[in-house]
């Protein structure tokens, strides 16, 4: 399987180069609710600039493209860059972690998982799901990216924080969003108590 490869590689860079990391986006989606194809990798990096030669270092052309001005770019704006693997046409998308309280708040609560072999720092599943509430209302409603947070919201949801998820729903001002997955979740919600 070339993506894991990939995954690993990309790894194993990031902890020998001391960058912290996130895995988000589709694959964490896929571990977290029902899997389902994906040719990226998206990955929260907080990149210190002195590392940037080892980055590009771990990942030589021709095999690799990684644009070093694209990377340094990336870092100064807080922006993104990614990784192609030239041979198998997988992609890494590397997201630069901003001074946004959301990306703060669910870069602090990464959470490790394994998956084939590896030990990952993934978005805690609620983050999960708020991020791709979000790319859905940037996307006019993408149902890809709903299904996502949905089936997500549906395999986590005896272990989904609810204030936390109410919170940042409301913050980031998908709470129509998250109010139409739980209408289609096919999950039970507890019932109120009776203070409420």
């Amino acid at each position: 399987m070339p993506q894991q490869k990939l995954l690993e590689k990309v790894v194993r860079a990031l902890e020998e180069a001391a960058i912290p990391y996130m895995l988000t986006g589709s694959l964490v989606s896929s571990l977290q609710g029902e899997p389902r194809l994906t040719h990226d990798i998206d990955i929260v990096v907080s990149v210190p600039r002195g590392v940037v030669d080892k980055l590009l270092a771990a990942f030589p052309p021709p095999r690799y493209h990684l644009d070093e001005q694209s990377v340094r770019t990336a870092i100064k704006e807080k922006s993104m860059f990614n990784l192609i693997d030239v041979n198998e046409g997988d992609k890494v998308d590397f997201w630069i972690l901003t001074e946004e309280p959301f990306d703060q708040s669910r870069f602090s609560r990464r959470v490790v998982t394994e998956f084939l072999g590896l030990k990952l720092y993934v978005s805690a599943p609620e983050d999960t799901i708020l991020a791709k509430l979000r790319w859905a209302k940037l996307a006019g409603g993408s149902e890809k990216q709903m299904g996502d947070a949905l089936r997500v919201y549906e395999v986590q949801f005896d272990r989904l924080d609810r204030d936390y998820l109410a919170y940042w729903a409301g913050q980031l001002g998908v709470e129509d969003l998250l109010s139409e997955i739980k209408l289609r979740a096919a999950v039970q919600s507890p019932s109120p108590s009776k203070e409420e």
